[in-house]
């Protein structure tokens, strides 16, 4: 009895400890039901709630849907295949389950392959947003900036203008517009598109801060427009009152100090640029294109000791920066001493080590090299210069004459016909082409046709008209040298040499008269006369006792190839101290059996590089003006290219409008050009176009 109640007692509790261990594997399971639950909802919110701000589904937003807005979707996204997989394992059979899962894994590598193709460039991922959304305005404006970027501007204005029509008031858009136009040289459409986007600008408000109201990037339309309007001459001062508008509003922008002092410079007014520059410095001191800036403020002052600190202040904070570089190396150059000669290549080899291509680069090495009369380095750089560039008007002319300086006038000639191809006004060169076509290929109609020309351009330069009339006593027409001379004798009454020229030929022309008829040289010396050419001076003479005094002649002016030798000429002066940059030497050419006399040296006759005389002042001379023949004149010789007179400084740094990483394309002007000798800061606007601009809507917008 005992003992079957044991055995009820013991199994009873064999049953209470089974029910027990049934209700705890019933609530863990219940827990752990419960809590994959709550594993499935929080994936479920990390996908849905931070996706639906970006959605668009309730309000638009101004920007679609990004990878960047989808980084915690796509945590939740993880969490609930991770669910999923697990209840799938819990009725189906494990294989199954894997198989289901691979498959889900296969499809969306596929997916993420393909898009990676929409990232191979910023126009590709842009263009996959307009496939998604086409009332987004920052889309259009981005899908711009790549095409412009590209230099497809006739394709990015497009998708501005779709900007523009999406968005009306986007000012950015609008600026974008103008940009675009102004690459495309549709100056008047910019300047509408930059108008109406000014005229979309927050209006002031009483009591409210004006530069918390509006953008710092819509600032750049009183830039853009501004530098599209400093193009014209005429109309610097209205581009000066947009830099100073512009100026009011942000009182620390840098920008458009940097652009209004360099307005301030082309109006001459330098004392004001001076002062933007250093209010300018107040705001950013370690600004390298400000100090720039200052330097070529001082360049145009006259103080080139001060320029040349300040062009060293920008290398300081910028020792890459390329105008102060280049600048600072020949203002270094042209104080003539040689230690600064050392570091003004050390500074220009910097340059050329950066880039190779820049034929300014190698012209000034050139120029140092003929400082140190190192003619075979100096031809060597030349002739890179002139490789990289075929029509650099200087290095063409200052290659030339150093080679026709070293007795290789044949090797000069193509070079001078280079020159005038490109440079048909380019007088010296016309002059040396011609003195060359005389004396050494003897082809005495190119020579003609060369001083007639600059007759064309100059009627009044002495030596191109003289070295005509030396063609025609080649010739042997004397009449018509007479007119010649006489009309150069009445232009330039203090040349000695033309007034004995002048004797000399009416000298021989009284004498054809008393000789008798007939004579070969009697009839070309009265043939083709054209009266008319030179206003008919052929029937005046000089006076009985002038011609007396003259040297009897012989029969015949002797020709270039002559065995009779000049007389010696005076030495070329060294230096004068009254010419700023280079000197011009007086190499006479005389008549047969006349003494040659001293002259005293004179600026040339325009802004080109002077002439060098030869060191062999022994060789016979032809009746032909040599191409130092000049006369002189009140022009100040300097290192352009001939094509403007007086003294022109380099202009400041210039923030212009642009493409990232691109120039703008009109900006461009001559090169720093130079004389044989003597070298002169760079005389010429240097622009560094900065990108205003470039990207007008937020960086962070759009599909980025």
């Amino acid at each position: 009895m005992k003992a079957k109640e044991n055995k009820q007692t013991l199994s009873q509790s064999k049953q209470r400890r089974g029910v027990k261990r049934k209700l705890m594997s019933r609530l863990a399971a219940a827990k752990s039901h419960e809590h994959e639950r709550e594993q499935g909802g929080k994936g479920l919110a990390f996908m849905i709630l931070p996706f639906l701000p970006a959605s668009n589904l309730f309000f638009p937003v101004g920007f679609v849907i990004a990878e960047r807005v989808l980084y915690m979707p796509s945590m939740g996204f993880c969490i609930l295949v991770g669910y999923g997989f697990h209840l799938l394992s819990e009725r189906w059979s494990r294989k199954m389950t894997w198989c289901c899962l691979g498959v889900l894994l296969l499809t969306h590598s596929i997916k993420t392959y393909n898009r990676n193709a929409d990232w191979e460039s910023e126009y590709s991922i842009f263009m996959s947003g307009l496939k998604v959304n086409q009332r987004n305005a920052k889309l259009f404006n981005n899908v711009g900036h790549a095409l412009e970027s590209e230099g497809r501007f006739e394709e990015a204005l497009q998708f501005f203008h779709k900007a523009v029509s999406v968005q009306e008031d986007d000012v950015g858009a609008h600026i974008n517009v103008g940009r675009t136009y102004n690459h495309l040289k549709m100056f008047k459409e910019a300047e509408q598109a930059y108008l109406k986007a000014k005229s979309l600008l927050p209006k002031a408000k009483p009591g409210e801060s004006y530069q918390a109201r509006i953008a710092p990037n819509h600032l750049n339309v009183f830039l853009n427009l501004a530098n599209l309007i400093s193009k014209n001459a005429t109309r610097l001062e209205e581009a000066d009152l947009l830099y100073r508008q512009a100026i009011s509003m942000r009182s620390d922008y840098t920008q458009a100090y940097i652009n209004r002092g360099d307005i301030l410079i082309k109006l001459n007014r330098t004392k004001e640029a001076q002062e933007v520059y250093e209010r300018a410095l107040l705001y950013d001191s370690t600004n390298p294109d400000i100090y720039y800036n200052l330097g070529v403020v001082f360049l145009e002052q006259g103080k080139a000791s001060q320029a040349l600190a300040y062009l060293d202040k920008a290398l300081e904070f910028d020792p890459e920066h390329e105008q102060a570089l280049l600048n600072s190396a020949i203002l270094l150059q042209e104080l003539g001493r040689p230690e600064l000669r050392k570091i003004a290549r050390e500074r220009l080899l910097k340059l050329l080590a950066k880039d190779e291509t820049n034929e300014r680069v190698h012209f000034n090495l050139g120029m140092l090299a003929m400082d140190d009369r190192n003619t075979d380095e100096a031809e060597n750089w030349f002739r890179r210069a002139v490789h990289l560039k075929q029509d650099f008007r200087s290095a063409l002319f200052n290659l030339a004459l150093l080679l026709a300086d070293d007795h290789r006038p044949l090797e000069a000639a193509p070079f001078l016909n280079q020159l005038v191809k490109y440079h048909p006004d380019h007088i010296k060169g016309l002059i040396l082409l011609g003195d060359i076509y005389i004396n050494n290929i003897k082809d005495l109609d190119a020579a003609e046709n060369c001083y007639k020309r600059i007759l064309q351009l100059d009627a009044i330069n002495i030596q191109g008209l003289h070295n005509l009339c030396v063609v025609y006593v080649e010739r042997g027409k004397l009449l018509q040298a007479q007119d010649c001379l006489s009309h150069a004798h009445e232009l330039a009454p203090g040349e000695e040499y033309i007034g004995r020229h002048l004797q000399i030929v009416q000298t021989r022309i009284n004498r054809l008269r008393q000789s008798p008829d007939g004579s070969r040289e009697k009839e070309i010396a009265f043939a083709d006369y054209d009266p008319q050419e030179f206003g008919g001076r052929a029937g005046r003479t000089l006076s009985s006792d002038s011609v007396d005094l003259l040297p009897s002649l012989g029969n015949s002016i002797v020709n270039s190839n002559s065995e009779e030798p000049s007389g010696q000429e005076g030495d070329l002066p060294k230096e004068d101290a009254d010419v700023p940059f280079g000197y011009a030497n007086k190499k006479k050419t005389v008549l047969p059996h006349q003494q040659l006399e001293p002259q005293a040296a004179q600026l040339p006759a325009d802004d080109d590089p002077v002439f060098l005389e030869s060191d062999n002042t022994n060789t016979p001379q032809t009746f032909a003006a040599t191409v130092g023949d000049s006369i002189a004149h009140d022009s100040k010789h300097h290192r352009t290219d001939g094509s403007s007179s007086g003294k022109h400084a380099p202009t400041a740094v210039h923030r212009d409008d642009g493409v990232p990483s691109m120039k703008r394309a009109d900006v461009s002007h001559p090169p720093s050009d130079g004389s044989l000798h003597h070298a002169h800061p760079a005389q010429q606007h240097l622009h560094r176009p900065k990108t205003i601009g470039q990207d007008l809507d937020d960086p962070s917008s759009g599909m980025s």
